[in-house]
């Protein structure tokens, strides 16, 4: 028994009269006592191996970013494009079934890939898996960009096809990444590392509306057009049917760039030691990892692995009666925000439009349509979502991840319902600048709130063998959010109108608000200590987070 050990333990006892209490205090902490491997990585100091890993782990997430948003930027362009009608006094749309399926599509093949790879990872490891999200989402992200065919049905349903594949590919990332994070980390400092591989989302959105006005701007500059207005065929040129492939098949750069370090990453310590139960590997990946000695313990695998209460399923009573309501927590808490942070996020557009952040589309050529919503959707990036991200990265290991996930929630349903109650106000042309100011600050405290800490706690809650499924399920949950915002918005901002819907989505966040408090905190502990991996069957769980020493 360590020293700290030994001084929590008589601490504990002294204040409880009780002779079993020592017994049953000192049978958690054998139970629980850890493998060297494992400790070593809790408690090693931030390493470049750290870093590594986060760019690794995060460029998949700036290409999700990048391809789930960038769409929404071309949306405008497809509809100029393939849905012209002549003698129209407006440019060409998406009809919205279509513009539905074209956002949306994405998030179904999303949600499908983090079930099947989060339950694989879980199966085969998370290095093994690894690869394959990530060639999936290279050549799909590619196949984007070359949909078949010249009339609108061929092309539509091509890209749709191939982004349902690409979304497949990107939900493998959620659980995979993630979880191979939280398991290298050390646990002072883990969950900023889990929230800077999520947090390099901001720079896909970043780099989406960048490359868009470079693509815009530039064919813009060669191939000069009319406004719609005045001359309705002749202000989309041809080549605008390349700007658009160009936009979407650039995601693919990043990724493949990664994709040899990510093959060259070892197996997780946690996985190859708690699930695939081989000691000597663990130690042997480790010690190249963290460059110290580290012994094998194969002894202690077995003790572990023959314990009894540490081997239950998904399904299964003790499952339940430990982690059922956290998994409940994970997954409505992240369902409630993506129905929120998605029909914000894809919808920016129209939204600015009808405050006439952006002019009315027939002022404008196709190529400087993109342009504009793309400058306008990179600036509420560059002013309120990424630095909420990075605000995330820098507290979460300070003030834990429940107060940023009940402070984001918070502020989210108050700012909605401000832009929502009063929201003839904000359409008025002396205020458009509040409408933006607002908006921004409901994204702010998504990103510094929410948005990433449902995707860190799921990472280390749970026991190692149902990680990453675990995770897979509640990225799943969020995603079916985005479904329900993704084609749900535009339903509502049409039957109902834009003020009706912010109301809707404020109620959503009042919701999402309430369903933090089943979300346990996590802070400055190890994987094992909050999954309560170790502990024999009858220890009650709630028992255990009482007496851990923090």
């Amino acid at each position: 028994m360590s020293f700290s050990q030994a001084i929590f333990v008589d601490t504990h006892v002294s204040k409880s009269n009780s002779p079993n209490t020592l017994s049953w205090s000192l049978g958690k902490i054998m139970a629980r006592e850890q493998l060297q491997v494992l400790n070593a990585l809790d408690v090693a100091k931030t390493q470049w191996y750290h870093f590594t890993a986060i760019v690794i782990a995060g460029m998949g997430f700036f290409t999700d970013a990048y391809d789930l948003f960038c769409i929404s930027l071309v949306t405008k362009l497809l509809g100029r494009i393939y849905y012209y009608q002549p003698g129209s006094d407006t440019p060409g749309a998406l009809p919205s079934n279509v513009s539905s399926a074209v956002n949306g599509v994405a998030f179904c093949g999303t949600l499908s890939g983090q079930l099947f790879f989060g339950w694989l990872g879980d199966k085969m490891g998370r290095k093994r898996v690894y690869g394959m999200t990530l060639m999936t989402m290279v050549i799909c992200s590619i196949a984007c960009g070359l949909s078949f065919g010249k009339n609108p049905t061929a092309v539509m349903s091509t890209l749709c096809f191939f982004r349902f594949w690409l979304g497949f590919g990107i939900g493998g990332d959620y659980p995979l990444s993630a979880t191979i994070m939280s398991e290298y980390a050390n646990k002072k400092t883990r969950g900023a590392f889990i929230a800077a591989v999520f947090a390099m989302q901001g720079f896909g959105i970043l780099a989406g509306g960048m490359v868009s006005i470079i693509i815009s701007a530039t064919f813009r500059a060669q191939f000069p057009a009319p406004a719609y207005e005045v001359d309705p065929a002749g202000s989309t040129v041809p080549q605008a049917d390349y700007a658009w492939r160009i936009i979407v098949m650039f995601g693919a750069i990043p990724a493949a760039l990664t994709y040899y370090w990510r093959m060259k990453m070892p197996e997780t310590a946690r996985y190859t030691a708690l699930v695939a139960k081989n000691a000597k590997q663990a130690a042997s990946d480790m010690a190249k990892v963290l460059e110290v000695e580290l012994e094998s313990e194969p002894e202690k695998i077995e003790k572990m692995s023959q314990e009894k209460g540490n081997d239950f399923g998904l399904f299964s009573t003790q499952f339940a009666r430990r982690h059922g309501l956290h998994l409940l927590g994970t997954t409505t808490t992240w369902f409630l925000l993506d129905i929120a942070f998605y029909s914000q996020n894809l919808f920016q557009k129209d939204i600015f439009s009808a405050i006439g952040w952006i002019p009315k589309a027939k002022t404008m050529n196709a190529l400087e349509e993109v342009f504009k919503i793309a400058r306008a959707q990179t600036l509420i990036a560059l002013c309120s979502t990424v630095p909420g991200y990075w605000f995330t990265v820098a507290l979460i290991d300070k003030i834990g991840r429940f107060a940023i996930q009940l402070m984001g929630f918070f502020f989210m349903t108050v700012f909605m319902f401000a832009l929502a109650i009063p929201y003839h106000h904000w359409t008025l042309p002396d205020h458009r600048i509040g409408f933006v100011v607002m908006y921004s600050l409901t994204f702010f405290f998504a990103n510094f709130g929410p948005n990433a800490t449902t995707f860190v706690v799921p990472a280390e809650i749970f026991p190692a063998r149902l990680r990453s499924t675990c995770h897979g399920i509640s990225a799943a949950a969020g995603k079916a959010g985005a479904i329900v915002g993704a084609f749900g918005f535009l339903y509502a901002a049409d039957g109902i109108g834009v003020r009706k819907t912010l109301l809707i989505l404020g109620v959503i966040n009042f919701l999402g608000m309430i369903f933090t408090f089943l979300v346990p905190e996590s802070k400055g502990k190890s994987l094992e200590e909050i999954s309560g991996e170790g502990e024999q069957e009858n220890g009650s769980p709630a028992e255990s987070r009482q007496t851990v020493p923090v």
